[in-house]
């Protein structure tokens, strides 16, 4: 059997808990993108949601295919996002870390 999600990608980098944290982050307002690609046949529904349990995206897609959603965040700060994608009884939720800075780095 295969599974559902086969890769997740933050700001078009396959994402990665151990990678470098420097890679992923992103200014204050400036967008995030997270991409998941899926297989499987059939009709995913995914959500983006944040700590609080607010989704700040969702979407149903037909399997194979790509859920793409992007967010951005005013103020500087880290925040834990969970995707949440679910297809034929199978459910995979994925924390992401996403980490604001207040301006871009100097030098």
């Amino acid at each position: 059997m295969q599974k559902l999600v086969k890769a997740i990608k933050l700001n078009n980098l396959q994402y990665n808990a151990n990678r470098d944290p420097q890679a992923y982050r992103r200014c204050v307002d400036e967008t995030f993108r997270i991409q998941a690609v899926l297989q499987g046949s059939g009709t995913a529904t995914c959500a983006l949601m944040d700590a609080a349990g607010h989704r700040l995206a969702e979407g149903a897609l037909a399997l194979p295919g790509t859920f793409s959603a992007t967010v951005s965040f005013p103020t500087p700060g880290a925040r834990v996002v969970t995707l949440d994608i679910a297809a034929d009884g199978e459910r995979v939720c994925e924390n992401l870390l996403l980490d604001v800075m207040e301006h871009p780095w100097a030098g």
